[in-house]
């Protein structure tokens, strides 16, 4: 058993012995009256020291303990008094000193429940729950003065004023501990706690003042040995509720909202008297004041809780249009979204039937986030957005409708606009003053068009634009989306491509000028279509581009060149093949996996790093620091990179300083027609002199020159004779599969093998 619930017995018991005394006394006469005065500081004595324990944690439960500490003396003193002079017991009044201890206990009660913290409440909730509780306060202390207070105050025989105080302190301590307990929520006290705490005040009290005004002075007797005793047996309770919800066990936090209405109701229980005929003395009338006041503070809390609904209200509709604008604009450039044009779009074709569409695409904006950074990005999309207001203005609806994709509806002749959202994009916009192209496809609503078709045309024609060298306005017409759905349609076949295995690697030898002799081979892909044939790169490297596709094939292809390399090595020797190579595109090198992927195709193959030639080209080394981070991480793993195409480009010679190159291949345009006489000596002799350059420079920075595309032995005897040893082309070797390779290798190793 529990420290509280020994307590708790103790002072039940004090209570059940002065009740079985009373009964006793009343009924046999045994035991003489001053006997009942010893009940109520024995139990108070109890039930101060079942507080102790709780001194120690907080504040209230300390005032608590001095507050009840004072009661209890204050009736100690009475029952000390009242065995003294027993036979005056019932006539003498309660000592003033005493009267006066225990009043002050009770004051301080009440100012320990004043400072227990209620539920936390913000600016605009502070004053109504303040009025709630005044509400609250005043009309149940105006219904216990009505029935409780004012009745012993005019009773024919009355207490004494000692007990007179005492009791109305305990009725507003009663009513002041429901109240605060009706706001509690959370906090170190707990409510079930307070609630003994009104009880233990309000009980007795109410008890006593009835007893008093039925019975007259005989009534202290009851009251001192029955009714008083509840107070401590109360009180106990609340420790071991305070206790149990320190332990974890606390009932669940709520605020009261029903006891203003509670004590509205009560507040009327006087007037409803006066209705029906009680006479008009002083103490109704004190009870009719505290109604017209507590009528007053529900008008003051009706008056905040409609302006407070009315502010709601506002901010409710406030909201509704914040969110409604946020559903229906872009967050970053306020324009029109792609649900909003849609439906403007809609409403267009219901009414009118009229309505032209520009969709306008930036192009090449990821190279402005990649090697900008997304914030100047951001910069260059606002500028735009700012640039479509004040050219559209009030002739129709600008709207960004994706990343970098915006679109305008119209009424009026799209093409003008076009022309001049081309023509202001032909100056820097933005404060980072860039210069920026966009396609922009024009699509015009016809009969019986919706908003998906009007769309998707204009979407061809964007598309279209862009096909066409972008920086430019195409408008639909019937049939110009049969290419575009063709090319479309080439990407999903793309995709089921890859999932059925269809990509073949073929190999085309590097070959030795001096001697026709295998030196390595440059990796290629094929597309083995099931219905349309052999499919050229040409063709469908462009979609898997556009799609992304790359990436994975270009995955493929990596792997399978690093396994066949190594098996040819392991095959034929370290001597047979000293590289392979294959294209990288630059939307691979801004995967973020592309050099991870890498390392792990040589480690699963067994290539050498050294074996593997990554090609690259120039347009692809110029586009961002991504690319340049990761063709240095290749280079620092010891895989040799080679400029392809090299010498079409506009930076070509600063390149060779800052790109980490290993090889130079000489482009085919320098090598097609380099040992012609034709008449015009100087195109050949111009593009001599550019092959000459590139091997003099490669030598001088110590790179490996390959030239491309030799067709001819004429060429391959004016390239030696300008220095070049290495070079591909359909002359020395055609693009051959892995097994022609075996061959030609193994047939190489034989003839070596016979010489003397």
């Amino acid at each position: 058993m529990t420290r509280e619930a020994l307590y708790v017995r103790a002072t039940a018991a004090v209570a059940v012995i002065g009740t079985a005394w009373c009964v006793a006394y009343l009924g046999a006469g045994i035991g003489a009256e001053a006997t009942a005065y010893v009940f109520v500081p024995i139990g108070g004595a109890l039930a101060t020291a079942s507080l102790h324990r709780l001194t120690r944690r907080d504040p209230f439960w300390r005032a608590v303990f001095v507050s009840l500490g004072l009661i209890t003396f204050g009736y100690a003193w009475l029952a000390v008094d009242s065995l003294i002079h027993a036979d005056e017991v019932r006539t003498r009044a309660m000592p003033t000193p005493a009267a006066a201890i225990a009043a002050l206990g009770f004051l301080i009660a009440m100012g320990a429940l004043a400072r227990v913290p209620v539920a936390a409440a913000g600016a605009t909730e502070r004053w109504p729950m303040v009025l709630d509780r005044l509400i609250a306060f005043l009309g149940c202390a105006a219904v216990l003065w009505y029935i409780g207070l004012a009745p012993m105050l005019t009773a024919r025989e009355s207490l004494s004023h000692q007990a007179t105080l005492l009791v109305g302190l305990g009725l507003l301590i009663a009513v002041g501990a429901a109240t605060k307990a009706s706001y509690i929520a959370g906090g170190p006290v707990d409510r079930v706690a307070i609630r003994f705490i009104a009880a233990a005040g309000g009980v007795p009290a109410a008890a006593t003042a009835v007893l008093a005004v039925q019975f007259g002075l005989i009534a202290s007797v009851p009251a001192q040995a029955v009714v008083l005793p509840l107070a401590p047996l109360l009180i106990t309770l609340g420790v071991a509720a305070q206790t149990r919800a320190d332990q974890g066990l606390r009932s669940p936090a709520r605020v009261g909202v029903l006891l203003p209405y509670i004590a509205m109701i009560l507040v009327d229980v006087p007037l409803i008297a006066v209705a029906l005929g009680e006479p008009l003395r002083w103490p109704v009338r004190v009870a009719l004041i505290a109604a017209v006041v507590v009528t007053g503070l529900v008008m003051v809390r009706l008056y905040l809780t409609a302006r407070e609904n009315a502010r709601l209200l506002r901010n409710a509709r406030a909201q509704e249009e914040r969110l409604q604008y946020e559903v229906s604009h872009d967050g970053l450039t306020a324009l029109a979204n792609r649900a909003l044009f849609r439906d403007r779009l809609a409403e267009a074709l219901a009414t009118s039937g009229q309505a032209s569409v520009l969709l306008i695409d930036l192009d090449d904006f990821k190279t402005v986030n990649d090697l900008l950074g997304h914030g100047v990005g951001d910069h260059l999309l606002l500028s735009v957005a700012d640039l479509l207001r004040s050219l559209v203005g009030g002739n129709g609806l600008p709207a960004r409708v994706g990343g970098d994709e915006f679109a305008v509806l119209l009424t009026s002749d799209p093409e003008t606009l076009a022309g001049r959202l081309l023509a202001a994009f032909s100056q820097p916009i933005s404060e980072h003053r860039l210069l920026v192209q966009a396609s922009i496809g024009i699509a015009t609503a016809t009969e019986g068009a919706t908003v998906d078709s009007v769309l998707r045309d204009a979407d061809v024609a964007m598309y279209t634009a862009k096909q066409q060298g972008k920086a430019g306005f195409v408008r639909y017409v019937d049939g110009l989306g049969e290419p575009v759905l063709a090319h479309m349609q080439l990407g999903g076949e793309l995709r089921r491509a890859l999932d059925n295995n269809e990509f073949r690697v073929v190999y085309q030898p590097i070959m030795r000028l001096d001697g026709s002799r295998l030196f390595g081979v440059e990796a290629l892909v094929r597309w083995h279509h099931p219905s349309r044939g052999v499919v050229g790169p040409a063709e469908f490297i462009p979609a898997a581009e556009r799609t992304g596709l790359i990436v994975p094939l270009g995955r493929f292809v990596l792997r399978e060149t690093c396994r066949q390399a190594a098996s040819w090595l392991a095959e034929f020797g370290p001597d047979a093949l000293h590289e392979a190579g294959l294209n990288v595109s630059a939307r691979q090198l801004h995967d973020p996996d592309f050099v991870a992927d890498v390392a792990a195709a040589l480690a699963e193959s067994g290539l050498p790093c050294e074996r593997l030639v990554l090609e690259v080209t120039e347009s692809a080394v110029l586009r961002g620091q991504q690319v340049s981070r990761a063709l240095y991480d290749l280079d620092r793993m010891g895989i040799r990179l080679a400029l392809d195409d090299f010498g079409t480009g506009e930076s070509s010679l600063s390149l060779l300083r800052a790109f980490p190159a290993a090889i130079v291949k000489l482009d085919k345009s320098f090598v097609d027609g380099i040992e012609i006489d034709d008449g015009h000596p100087a195109a050949a002799g111009a593009r001599q002199a550019v092959a000459r350059a590139v091997i003099q420079l490669a030598h001088a920075l110590g790179l490996d020159t390959v030239a491309e595309g030799i067709e001819s032995p004429e060429q391959v005897a004016t390239l030696r004779e300008l220095g070049y040893t290495l070079g591909q082309g359909f002359h020395l070797a055609h693009p051959m599969p892995a097994a022609e390779v075996s061959r030609l290798l193994a047939h190489q190793q034989s003839a070596t093998s016979r010489l003397p």
